[in-house]
């Protein structure tokens, strides 16, 4: 069993087993499943399965069944510690992507996806729940940045290999997600071993909790699932329905995603810590709107595939952005409540994941841009709710309409 240190203590290890470290190398970790995944998955299951937009949205929506049941959480840390649980997802995600090949029909997908999305969601709902325990306020936007251009980074490895190698190696999907899958596990692994177990300064609670003034929070977490679905699902499925894309020409879009983001996600937290989490999401939001509706005239004005990637592309550097929501709620939050809050968040994230991939894989039939349509209602929605958060949210003025916590007069010296 590793050995218990405090947070404290834990700055006088070498750096590289420090807890900002540990999120590093588990930042880097993950994509190389997830992605390498995503990254083949349209392709695949068209080859091998005949997937049309109905499986496709099915084979989503059952993906994102485990992040609904996130709640779970609570229960698991009852008797694991949140970094042993964060590391056993690790693994889980990295052993179920790895057999994904070896499933080349609707139910087996169905099956292996669910077990690598257990993993998924359960790790990343713990992980942003020590991202906010062990990171300083003050240094919270600028770290979360770097977090995010590290995953950028292992994405682009990711993506780069299979560009350089797909066709001149002529690689298999089991290979590719065999080795991807592996290297996760064995990353995991190596991190149980390496690393002490970081003890926070402030215990969790762990119950259920839902707090009447978290409540923004709450809806653009809502409004976040469901409208990352519509980009998730069907921003790259329709790049190979409509426009014939193959592995390498998918993955060559997505390298582009995250060289970009690898850039401009660092440079996206000092923006956030500048100019504040009310201003950095609504200008996501203006942006996604902006993006969703041109995908739909990609559809009703038959606009090219060279204007398909660029917005996908500026799809993907906005998403990047969503990491002001997480420091927007660790400013409002009781310290106690950052793991039970994470799990009941990430589960409400879901709601709409869970049944709307499913219900837009009918409407894409009929209309693809009509779900383009929707997706940009659904940013202006969360625009509306974005421009309630207050410059400086803390706890007691969460929202615009809250009256901020009244700070004790000082004390003045005689008049001159």
């Amino acid at each position: 069993m590793p050995q218990a240190v405090t947070l404290a203590d834990a700055q006088s290890l070498p750096y590289w087993r420090r807890p900002v470290a540990l999120l590093f190398l588990m930042a880097f970790a993950m994509p190389l499943a997830f992605s390498t995944w995503s990254a083949l998955l349209n392709n695949f299951v068209i080859e091998a399965a005949g997937f049309t937009g109905v499986e496709i949205g099915w084979l989503h929506s059952i993906r994102e069944v485990p992040g609904f049941f996130s709640i779970g959480v609570i229960v698991l840390i009852w008797v694991l510690r949140e970094q042993t649980l964060a590391l056993i997802s690790l693994v889980m995600l990295g052993l179920a992507s790895a057999v994904t090949a070896w499933f080349p029909s609707f139910g087996g997908l169905l099956m292996v996806t669910l077990f690598a999305s257990i993993g998924f969601h359960y790790y990343e709902t713990v992980v942003q729940s020590l991202q906010l325990q062990w990171i300083d306020k003050d240094k919270a936007p600028q770290t979360l940045g770097i977090i995010v251009g590290i995953g950028s980074g292992a994405s682009l490895l990711a993506y780069g290999l299979l560009v350089v190698t797909w066709k001149a190696f002529d690689l298999s999907y089991n290979f590719v997600y065999l080795t991807s899958g592996g290297i996760t596990a064995a990353i995991a692994v190596f991190c149980w071993l390496a690393y002490p177990q970081f003890e926070s300064p402030t215990p969790q609670r762990k119950e259920f909790v839902l707090r009447r003034r978290y409540w923004l929070y709450y809806a653009l977490q809502f409004m976040s699932g469901a409208r990352r679905q519509i980009f998730v699902v069907f921003a790259a499925f329709m790049m190979v329905e409509r426009f014939g894309f193959e592995v390498h020409e998918v993955t060559a879009l997505f390298l582009i995603n995250y060289l970009a983001n690898m850039i401009f996600a660092p440079l996206m937290g000092r923006a956030v810590a500048r100019w504040g989490e009310r201003n950095a999401l609504g200008f996501e939001y203006v942006g996604l709107i902006c993006v969703f509706l041109a995908y739909g005239g990609i559809y009703y004005f038959g606009w090219g595939v060279v204007l398909a990637a660029c917005l996908y592309v500026l799809d993907h550097l906005f998403f990047a952005l969503a990491f002001a929501l997480k420091t927007y709620f660790q400013k409002i939050a009781d310290p106690a409540d950052i793991a039970p809050t994470a799990a009941v968040a990430f589960t409400i994230n879901h709601i709409a994941a869970v049944f709307l991939p499913a219900l837009l894989g009918y409407l894409w039939i009929v209309s693809p841009g009509g779900v383009f349509v929707l997706a940009a209602g659904m940013a202006a929605t969360s625009l509306a709710l974005a421009l309630m958060i207050p410059r400086h949210p803390e706890p007691g003025h969460e929202t615009v309409f809250s009256r901020p916590i009244a700070q004790p007069a000082q004390s003045q010296g005689p008049a001159e």
